[in-house]
């Protein structure tokens, strides 16, 4: 396609719409629908866009920041506990998967040097397909999953001195690796961790007191896209930088708000990616060796799922449907193999045929694993699963809330204060930065800044998980607007909502929230308190501002049936204080109640 930028992004969009509901429509997934997409748009498809390399780098945004909202969800403290894994489970994946097809490469006579290459360049996994599948199916933070993101992230480190050594390889005598670079690197990273402890919490801060949510967004893309540059600068990786950015982030208030604003971004950009490796796909190299290439792609699958699988039950420690779910994900090519091929063939360390088989066979493994792992699922569903073992690696406990406090003013600090003395995890969403910093103070690690009446804010805090929701804003346009989309988006969910009023709670009512309102409970206890200052016994007293509050509680329903008509309203009242009256007036004889207290 010649045409406009417009051009291209409409067809884009056109094929996404049309290709992942239909794919999801058969259970296929929005991964393979996008690479098919992709295919179908590509130089051996329609031939709508040819210039495939160009819209991959573009797109390799996407996997920025899908790095830096995985960065976001791993703690400093998490991260410290993942180094077994990462170090261990990773680099024994890597070490075992070079030696295996890098020896099978020397079987068909390439150097060695070519097929160190060759091994270590199929060792590595797609960070994108596989964290997307595993993210599809809410898989992220079970026992295989985390151990497959630790397994990721040592492979994303791995590829950065590989890439760096290629030239080394290849005999570039200029380009080969130097203690320059590496303090360069080093350098990089310090700056990255120490700056941004030093400065990124304070700039979302002054950011977030403007107000202007469309600020905040472009702050949190400039934070990210701003590190993940400086990094390639640095000649690193630029996930490598944004993922470092999410982990500086990860216990500040602003994290669940910038993984709303970045979650948009991150899924459409994730998307044009999965379009573009589609593109990158030599369907001619395919089609010409159909016999190699299919081999190629059963000798990757195979080895690479046989060795994940027994790195899952060892070390991993997981039990055997936790290790095949491991491999199933993990066992496919990985996009940085494109790169590392195309630097191997720049420097002649292999010839471009042998390139194009390779990112062939890579490309080919990415777009079925997506169909192959939907057919393991299957086939596990069958099978009984086991009581479930001890946990793998990660010591710190999941605490999944389960109450979520929308508004964190007097009213809310005082719900908070219960459930953090029962040791009740919860999670608190407060729009106030002023509040939120007040609080944080006290080491309220559990508030978060954000706009509880936004879905994806909800979302990422983990609503889904939520028993309770306590919606106790000030305002009671904003407390009905939460409490309406929690309603919408959780309708079997328990809702408590603060009510500043008897016709705020009446609309509280409508959305089926139980309605508290604000100032009954500390009113009744001063009225008890009167009435025994007038010589009421206590145990009258209170057992008067029991009866009180069970009549007004009723009086609350009965008018709430007939709230929109002023006369029915005021009726009801009326006859309510009649009602009231009699019933005092029949337990007063020989309690000894004053009179004027009656």
């Amino acid at each position: 396609m010649h045409g406009s930028g417009l051009e291209l992004a409409l067809v884009f969009l056109l094929a996404a719409v049309i290709a992942v509901p239909v794919f999801k429509r058969f259970g296929l997934g929005a991964v393979l629908a996008y690479l098919v997409a992709g295919v179908v748009l590509g130089p051996d498809g329609l031939a709508l866009v040819r210039d495939a390399d160009r819209i991959l780098n573009a797109a390799e945004i996407g996997v920025v920041m899908m790095l830096f909202v995985i960065g976001l969800e791993l703690s400093p403290s998490r991260l410290r506990v993942m180094r077994k894994p990462v170090f261990g489970a990773g680099g024994l994946q890597v070490l075992l998967s070079a030696l295996l097809l890098g020896g099978i490469a020397l079987l068909f006579e390439h150097h060695w040097k070519t097929a160190l290459v060759v091994g270590l360049g199929l060792a590595l996994s797609s960070t994108a397909v596989s964290l997307q599948l595993l993210s599809e199916r809410k898989e992220l933070t079970s026992e295989h999953g985390r151990l497959g993101f630790a397994i990721l992230l040592f492979q994303d480190l791995v590829a950065i001195p590989l890439l760096a050594a290629i030239p080394l390889l290849g005999g570039a005598k200029n380009e080969t690796l130097t203690w320059t670079m590496v303090f360069h690197a080093i350098g990089a990273i310090a700056v990255v961790i120490f700056g941004g402890r030093l400065v990124l919490r304070h700039l979302f801060r002054i950011v977030a007191r403007t107000r202007m949510p469309e600020v905040f967004t472009a702050t949190a893309l400039l934070v990210v896209l701003g590190i993940a540059w400086f990094m390639q600068l640095a000649g690193l990786s630029a996930g490598l930088g944004a993922f470092l950015a999410g982990v500086l982030l990860s216990d500040s208030e602003f994290r669940h708000e910038l993984e709303s604003q970045i979650d948009p971004f991150k899924g459409l950009l994730l998307g044009l990616f999965f379009i573009a490796v589609g593109m990158d796909i030599d369907l001619d190299a395919v089609v010409a060796q159909p016999e190699l290439i299919t081999a190629g792609v059963a000798t990757l699958l195979t080895v690479k799922f046989a060795l994940l699988f027994g790195i899952g039950r060892w070390p991993g420690r997981l039990d055997p449907r936790g290790a095949l779910m491991l491999a199933g994900t993990l066992w496919l090519g990985g996009e940085f193999a494109f790169v590392v091929f195309s630097e191997a063939a720049r420097v002649k360390l292999m010839d471009a045929q042998l390139r194009n088989q390779l990112t062939a066979i890579v490309g080919v493994s990415m777009a079925l694993t997506p169909v192959l792992l939907l057919g393991l699922h299957r086939l596990l569903a069958e099978v009984k699963r086991p009581p479930p073992q001890g946990r793998t690696f990660d010591e710190i406990p999941d605490a999944q809330p389960q109450v979520l406090i929308a508004g964190m003013g007097r009213f809310g600090q005082i719900v908070a204060r219960l459930l953090t003395a029962q040791r009740i995890p919860f999670v608190a969403l407060e729009h106030s930065t002023e509040t939120v910093d007040t609080l944080r103070r006290f080491g309220n690690i559990r508030l978060y800044y954000g706009d509880p009446t936004r879905p994806d804010l909800l979302r990422s805090a983990g609503a889904q998980h939520v028993k309770v929701f306590v919606i106790a804003m000030d305002d009671p346009d904003t407390n009905i607007k939460a409490t309406r989309l929690i309603r919408r988006m959780f309708p079997e969910a328990r809702v408590l909502a603060r009510a500043r009023n008897r016709q705020h709670a009446w609309r509280l009512m409508d959305l089926s929230a139980e309605a508290y309102r604000e100032t009954l409970g500390s009113s009744l206890e001063m009225a008890q308190q009167v009435l025994v200052e007038l010589g009421v016994p206590p145990e009258t007293a209170a057992e008067h501002t029991r009866r009180f509050r069970a009549h007004d509680e009723k009086l609350l329903r009965a008018q709430y049936l007939v709230y929109d008509d002023d006369g029915a309203v005021i009726q009801t009242a009326r006859d309510a204080i009649s009602d009231l009256e009699r019933l005092f007036e029949a337990d007063a004889s020989g309690d000894g109640t004053p009179p004027g207290a009656r």
